[in-house]
């Protein structure tokens, strides 16, 4: 697995802010995240799912054409120009948001998933109201991973 360093400084950062909360004899709220998964149901997606969904269900767009990601000449030939040149490469961009965060998007195609296993409760009422619909923040990881 590769770590960035800027993955990792703000991992540090997260655990001194909350230290720093802690000890003051109050609490952190973490930043909103910049990425989410539209399934109809909105959520914050981890590093694991990000990286699980392109790994399993990612294919990019050369000349209009739905290709496989089968190798990183594939990402090279398509996005090579935004210096993404690999898979981690390319997940990284997409978790972060980073500046090429655009190009890397309109590279991939749509993931097409499944319906999830053991179903939906129900469509129609609020997440927070024992439903499906709605924000289900970190919870969406648990979902993704049922639709996987």
């Amino acid at each position: 697995m590769v770590l960035y360093a800027s993955s990792v400084n703000q991992e540090k950062e997260l655990i001194q802010l909350k230290l720093e909360a802690r000890m003051k004899a109050g609490f952190y709220v973490s930043p909103e995240a910049k990425l989410l998964f539209i399934i109809r149901i909105r959520g914050y997606p981890n590093l694991k799912s990000v990286r699980e969904l392109i790994y399993k269900r990612g294919y990019g767009k050369l000349q209009k054409k739905r290709i496989p990601l089968t190798g990183n000449s594939i990402i090279e030939q398509g996005i090579g120009k935004h210096v993404i040149i690999c898979m981690e490469d390319l997940i990284h961009e997409i978790f972060t948001v980073g500046p090429h965060f655009k190009e890397a998007n309109n590279f991939l195609w749509p993931f097409k998933l499944k319906a999830p296993l053991g179903g939906l409760k129900k469509k129609r009422n609020h997440y927070v109201e024992g439903g499906d619909a709605g924000n289900r923040e970190n919870y969406i990881n648990e979902l993704i991973r049922r639709m996987n």
